[in-house]
């Protein structure tokens, strides 16, 4: 499998905005929108995206709670060799692939 870069990091956080002040103030991360007025914070090509805790989007972690992350991945792999590369190892799809 050949994973090229991250293509963004989800956090479930309590307060989106506040995370948001800080990120931008402290780091000078943009704040961004995009999607339904969903926000996230951009430095180059990779991105922070944002989940409010029980209001989180679909797909989502299994259990996420404030503080947890996600990673997603742009990978050069088509999608049926990297399904069958999870298969063979065993690894359970539990949702997707997604878009």
């Amino acid at each position: 499998m050949n994973i090229e870069m991250i293509d963004h990091l989800v956090l479930t956080v309590k307060d989106i905005n506040v995370t948001c002040e800080f990120y931008s103030r402290v780091l000078g991360m943009k704040i961004t929108t995009f999607g339904s007025n969903r926000i996230a914070l951009s430095f180059g090509a990779p991105k922070i995206n944002f989940h409010q805790y029980g209001q989180e989007i679909e797909p989502k972690a299994k259990k996420p709670t404030p503080g947890s992350a996600d990673l997603c991945f742009i990978a050069a792999t088509p999608i049926p060799e990297i399904i069958e590369h999870l298969n063979m190892r065993e690894i359970a799809i539990l949702e997707g692939p997604v878009q």
